[in-house]
């Protein structure tokens, strides 16, 4: 049976391990589609995962992610290490389709085999991922990757998902996102490890600078505990990647001395055993749905027999 349609995840595994891009796009596609090989794959590519840097980018559409984490490939590749790339693009709520463009904006590298870089579709996912993006991104890192870059959806002020997924979160900012008030309360900077100023050679650059200086100087911090930088690049020439490369980094090394980074990736763990749970949990809802025991307790609910929190006691008895 060929890659393309193959479900045989030791194979599969095997193969991505030694770098054939077709591998893992089949495991991805996998993971995207929920197949019923998901648990074995998800077993398969554990004792292979843990050590590589997950690295978030995100912002407001037009801040240039996708040009940034091109520069930012292309930075790791010349030092040497394999790259793999999750861009989430939206889906259209009426056709569920998803134009895919970041992949177009990264074509600088579509023939380097130490880049591997999948489009998502969002898929209707809230938060600015896919609900597929962190068992994706075990798998480039199983296949080998490191780091792994997570360029998410256009975000607004609230889509904050990839900072529970990322051990070091990116915010991208361009001149004109508005007054220091608008960046203060914009819930998105929050999430920052480090801040770049993109299109830094546009007029009002030097402002964005200033406000998010000045409120990250509003925050509290704990001694020794980070506090996020802030690099202005202008990515479209490549000036700036490497001091944001130098930031990353040294995110990093503070992360591994201060032990944060076991805890941001148990957090994450508890998050993703969670979701799992929550679908397997709203998959036997379904089967109950589809059968009698929900209709008859809605009937017993609506006709004033029992109340909605008996009927609720009562379902969750019946899944147990």
């Amino acid at each position: 049976m060929t890659i393309r349609r193959s479900r045989d995840v030791p194979a599969l595994v095997g193969a991505a391990r030694e770098g054939d891009a077709r591998a893992v796009a089949r495991l991805i596609s996998l993971v995207e589609d929920g197949d019923e090989a998901l648990p074995r794959i998800a077993a398969a590519l554990a004792p292979h995962t843990g050590e590589a840097a997950v690295i978030g980018l995100t912002g407001s559409p037009g801040v240039g992610k996708s040009t940034t984490t091109n520069e930012l490939v292309r930075a790791f590749r010349k030092a040497g290490r394999r790259v793999g790339v999750l861009a989430v693009d939206p889906s259209s709520p009426f056709t569920g389709g998803a134009i895919l463009g970041d992949r177009v904006r990264m074509q600088d590298h579509a023939t380097d085999p130490g880049v591997y870089i999948r489009s998502m579709s969002s898929r209707g996912h809230l938060g600015g991922l896919s609900a597929a993006t962190p068992q994706a991104a075990r798998v480039l890192e199983g296949a080998g990757c490191d780091p792994v870059v997570v360029e998410t959806v256009g975000v607004g002020q609230a889509e904050v998902e990839i900072a529970g997924l990322a051990d070091t979160t990116v915010v991208l900012l361009a001149p004109g996102m508005g007054d220091a008030i608008q960046a203060a309360k914009a819930g998105v900077l929050e999430i920052a490890d480090i801040f770049v100023v993109n299109k830094a050679d546009r007029d009002g650059a030097d402002t964005t600078y200033r406000d998010i200086q000045g409120m990250i100087g509003l925050g509290e911090r704990a001694p020794g505990q980070w506090r996020p930088r802030v690099v202005r690049c202008v990515a479209s020439r490549g000036e700036g990647i490497d001091e944001l490369v130098e930031a990353i980094e040294a995110h990093r090394a503070y992360l591994t001395d201060s032990g944060e980074l076991t805890a941001r990736r148990t957090r994450r763990a508890e998050a993703e055993i969670g979701a799992i749970a929550l679908g397997a949990l709203r998959a036997r809802m379904q089967d109950l749905r589809s059968g009698t025991t929900l209709s008859t307790l809605a009937e017993e609910v609506a006709a004033g027999r029992s109340d909605p929190y008996a009927a609720a006691e009562a379902l969750l008895a019946e899944l147990r």
